[in-house]
């Protein structure tokens, strides 16, 4: 039997007022945006080593964010889990994060995906990726993400909406390398080379391309490798059609993202709280991540799955992710002024 007490849907009456009542050395108090049911492998490898029971509610980020600042000082919440950088960086905003002083943490996560005064810390990484037809292009078709406004692709590419976070963080990563007025023209670049409105979620991006709808497709590249290690036969038709690249190998690098967890101001167990955000920077958990949704690592020497394996080398951005956050209303604005749906 699990040792996770799981509450599955966010209910604004319902509480984790059972957790809370427990001994503080023996529960941890878990908001988590993740749904990915392996993470459960993660809460039972962490009170396995630790005796530490999780209680678990799961949420939309912003609604999460919402709650435990309603809750305020009265909050169970002990972490905050969840992806991408700009939803931590909400969770900044809304004062609801403390900072943890942790020589583990500060050791093992990357400069770059941790928040400079320790209030989050990212533990995977999730790298935004170009896919492409190889029916039509034999070798990858740009290397580039500045390239996907170029006219010769007119027509020719797949992505999802401007309210993606994962889009609006891609195109603050961009206005960090190049500067609002560039990165606006390449928007509005982008939006002329649509081979449809923008629709669906990662994995239809690149079910598009296979399709032959579009040529070329923008999403995260674990979407790719989810089809890649599927036993349906869909699946891997769309794989044997498609390819992924790695873009600006040769300068910055691809633009990565986290899945990151934070501890709650006011936590009622701390102790729990820094030891599971320890635990996330273990090698176990590390691997399990990997494992669990073929993400990669955020610590380095860990090596990822072996389907990941090929792309370990990959040259990353160096971007501080928490300038992802800062940039994000820029990007949501100049997002609707060119038009990107």
């Amino acid at each position: 039997m699990s040792r996770t007490t799981r509450t599955t849907a966010l209910m604004l009456g319902v509480g984790l007022a059972a957790g809370a009542s427990v001994a503080a050395a023996q529960t941890l108090n878990l908001y988590t945006a993740r749904h990915y049911d392996s993470d459960e492998t993660l809460y039972d490898a962490f009170t396995e080593q630790t005796g530490i029971e999780v209680n678990v509610l799961e949420g939309d980020s912003d609604q999460l964010i919402e709650r435990i600042r309603r809750e305020g000082a009265a909050s169970p919440a002990d972490v905050f889990m969840t992806v991408d950088a700009a939803r931590l960086n909400r969770a900044e905003a809304a004062d609801i994060l403390a900072p943890v002083d942790s020589e583990v943490l500060e050791a093992r996560i990357p400069a770059a995906l941790q928040h400079p005064d320790n209030l989050w810390f990212g533990f995977s990484e999730r790298v935004r990726v170009v896919y492409y037809d190889t029916t039509v292009y034999s070798e990858p078709p740009l290397e580039r993400y500045e390239e996907l406004a170029d006219e010769r692709f007119e027509g020719e590419i797949c992505i999802r909406s401007s309210s993606n976070d994962y889009n609006q963080s891609m195109v603050a990563s961009l206005i960090a390398a190049n500067g609002l007025e560039a990165t606006e023209a390449w928007a509005a670049g982008l939006v002329e080379n649509m081979a449809r409105t923008p629709q669906g979620g990662d994995t239809d991006q690149l079910r598009a391309v296979a399709a032959g709808e579009c040529s070329i497709g923008v999403g995260n590249h674990y979407y790719y490798t989810r089809l890649e290690l599927s036993d349906n036969a869909n699946d891997q038709a769309v794989v044997d059609k498609t390819a992924l690249l790695f873009p600006n190998q040769e300068d910055r690098g691809s633009h990565r993202n986290i899945g990151g967890a934070a501890m709650v101001a006011g936590a009622p167990n701390t102790d729990a709280a820094v030891a599971f955000l320890e635990f996330l920077a273990s090698d176990e958990a590390q691997r399990l991540f990997s494992m669990g949704n073929n993400e990669f690592p955020a610590v380095d020497g860990i090596e990822p799955i072996e389907a990941l394996q090929p792309y370990a080398d990959r040259q990353l951005d160096d971007l501080n992710v928490g300038v992802l956050g800062e940039n994000n209303a820029q990007a949501v604005r100049l997002m609707d002024r060119v038009g990107w749906r």
